[in-house]
């Protein structure tokens, strides 16, 4: 049984932003890719605990959601028409 969004935390390192973000969205983004991005950009932003990023999961919804972009009828179907 895969686990609803109040299960996990409000908070998360990147290994498990990586299962939320595949398990919760659809996502498939490992955590050295997550870890890459945090250097180049293009990434969901985080915090630092310490020395240790961690990711808001109202950030990673919100991260998921830009990334998939808009429901389309059609593979025509133009952004913002």
């Amino acid at each position: 049984v895969s686990p609803t969004v109040a299960d996990w935390p409000l908070r998360m390192r990147r290994r498990q932003a990586s299962d939320y973000l595949q398990q919760q969205h659809g996502v498939t983004l490992g955590h050295a890719t997550l870890a890459k991005l945090a250097v180049v950009g293009g990434g969901p932003p985080f915090r630092l605990d310490g020395r240790f990023p961690v990711y808001d999961r109202e950030a990673l919804d919100a991260y998921a959601s830009e990334r998939l972009g808009p429901l389309r009828r059609s593979t025509s179907d133009v952004e913002g028409r």
